[in-house]
C-alpha cells in the first residue's frame, strides 16, 4: 500500500511538469479553444488547481518587469518531493 502511495505522489510529480510545459505551449501557440493540447491543459488544469490555489493565495506571483512568475508549480512539486521523502524513504 506504502509503494503504491510513493507511485501516485510521483506520478503527480510528472503531471505538474507536464502541466508546466503544456501551459508554455497553451500561452504561446495558436491553438484553437478545441485543439486537443487545450483540451488536455484544461483537464489537467482543473485536477491541479485546487492544491495550487492555497498556495497561491500564500505566495503572490513575483513581478518580473511587466510580467509575473507563477511560484506555485514549483512549491507544489518541492512539497510532493517533501512528502516522498518522508513516506518513502
Amino acid at each position: 500500500m506504502l509503494s503504491l502511495l510513493c507511485s501516485v505522489l510521483s506520478l503527480a510529480i510528472w503531471v505538474v511538469i507536464a502541466w508546466i510545459v503544456l501551459s508554455y505551449v497553451v500561452a504561446f501557440g495558436r491553438l484553437g479553444w478545441d485543439h486537443p493540447v487545450r483540451r488536455l491543459y484544461d483537464g489537467l488544469s482543473k485536477g491541479i488547481e485546487p492544491f495550487m490555489r492555497p498556495i497561491r493565495s500564500a505566495i503572490p506571483p513575483v513581478r518580473l518587469g511587466g510580467a509575473a512568475l507563477d511560484l506555485s508549480p514549483l512549491i507544489l512539486i518541492v512539497g510532493l518531493n517533501v512528502l516522498i521523502w518522508i513516506i518513502c524513504r
